[in-house]
């Protein structure tokens, strides 16, 4: 796959549960976990598994009289995607707007800039 694209979010809730299960993963599966609580009808997330399928986030197999799936992007690959597109749509590409936005809508703990500060002093020293 070349590029991602930003995915809607019904779509994303399948993914999540796809990359919270060992592969392969079923459509029975999928309605397990998401069918009731969503109350999504098994030809909906048909539908979502066939977008996912043409997007390129899936890849499916048959396997008797069922379909298999198989993710091709990973969740740790598409968050980057989400989160370096989203600093730079609402931030201006800048980590320090992200910052300041979450630690003055009181998002961010005294404790979480700790955290983060380690971080940063980490990847400091790496380098």
């Amino acid at each position: 796959m070349n590029t991602l694209k930003k995915l809607p979010d019904a779509e994303f809730e399948i993914m999540k549960v796809v990359w919270a299960n060992e592969p392969p993963i079923t459509t029975s599966m999928i309605m397990e976990a998401l069918g009731k609580e969503k109350e999504w009808k098994p030809q909906t997330i048909l539908t979502l598994m066939v977008r996912l399928v043409e997007r390129g986030f899936l890849r499916t197999e048959k396997k008797g009289k069922e379909r298999i799936y198989f993710p091709i992007v990973n969740q740790e690959e598409y968050l980057k995607f989400e989160t370096v597109d989203f600093i730079d749509r609402f931030h201006g590409n800048s980590f320090t707007s992200l910052i300041t936005t979450l630690f003055d809508g009181k998002k961010m703990k005294d404790s979480d800039l700790d955290e983060l500060k380690k971080w940063l002093d980490e990847r400091r020293d790496s380098y």
